[in-house]
């Protein structure tokens, strides 16, 4: 929906300061909470399927509405340059806010995609989509019975002069998103390749794999079940294990390797370890 700047501010809106985009290649930031768990879907097309995920107190319910579908991992994309848009002000010792605004053209060059009018219209099914999603999760706090819930964005608008000229996209971020990338230890640096990867189980994949693998010289393994629940994925687990295996044949994921092991019983365990820039050419050769 589009609104004249001078149309009334809803409640939320007028307690908050706005903060405008920094410009400029600003480092990408990951909230490591969203980076290990099963919150968005990994398909391109309409998932009205809720996500429900449990492991010990962690619990994850994800829902989207039947005219929007649940909120993709492309549409993470978002959060993703809200998230380095905070930290690097907050690191400048700039204040702050959960309401943002900025030109759509800025946010799509941030995540590497077009700028022609399909690729705003995307942004603005996205932006509905991230909206229209509801959450409920025990992840931060204090006890498992308790469940936050929210929207990944409050609510958004394109905000245009008295002549109808666009000045730009406001949104306003969730309690829960907006301190947990407040919080420097629960926020990562990502790889800017992260945005090049298409494939939607491969992007999950880099965000699990730089949550835990981080850079340990060892890096870290899950069993393929493991990463099937993990994943929230309406494939197939036989599907699923296909396609862990050709990410291990491609190696697509920026700064790791990728491998397979058996265990006698049978168990598929999936193996990545960070790569230094410098060997990464002959990783890949060699595989």
């Amino acid at each position: 929906m589009t609104l004249p700047s001078s149309a009334p501010r809803s409640r939320e809106r007028e307690q908050l300061d706005l903060f405008r985009a920094l410009p400029g290649d600003l480092a990408p930031r990951d909230a490591q909470d969203l980076m290990a768990y099963p919150f968005f879907g990994l398909a391109k097309r309409k998932r009205t399927v809720p996500i429900d995920f449990h492991s010990g107190n962690v619990t994850v319910r994800v829902e989207g509405t039947a005219e929007h579908g649940l909120a993709t991992i492309w549409d993470a994309d978002v959060l993703i340059w809200a998230a380095s848009q905070i930290v690097a002000a907050r690191d400048a010792g700039i204040p702050t806010s959960r309401l943002m605004q900025a030109r759509p053209y800025e946010i799509l060059r941030y995540v590497g995609r077009g700028t022609s009018i399909r690729d705003y219209q995307r942004l603005k099914a996205a932006l509905d989509r991230l909206q229209s999603t509801s959450v409920a999760t025990s992840i931060r706090q204090i006890t498992g019975r308790r469940l936050h819930r929210f929207s990944w964005i409050n609510e958004w608008k394109e905000r245009t002069d008295r002549h109808g000229q666009p000045l730009g996209i406001e949104l306003i971020l969730p309690d829960w998103f907006y301190a947990g990338v407040l919080d420097a230890a629960l926020v990562l640096t990502i790889d800017p390749a992260y945005f090049r990867l298409t494939g939607g189980i491969e992007r999950w994949l880099y965000r699990l794999v730089r949550k835990h693998g981080g850079h340990q010289a060892r890096g870290w393994q899950f069993d393929f079940r493991h990463l099937y629940r993990k994943s929230g994925s309406l494939a197939r687990p036989y599907d699923f294990a296909c396609d862990l295996r050709a990410l291990v044949a491609r190696q697509p994921l920026p700064g790791y390797v990728l491998s397979i092991e058996r265990t006698p019983d049978g168990l598929e365990i999936l193996i990545f370890r960070p790569v230094p820039w410098t060997a990464r050419g002959q990783v890949r050769e060699k595989l």
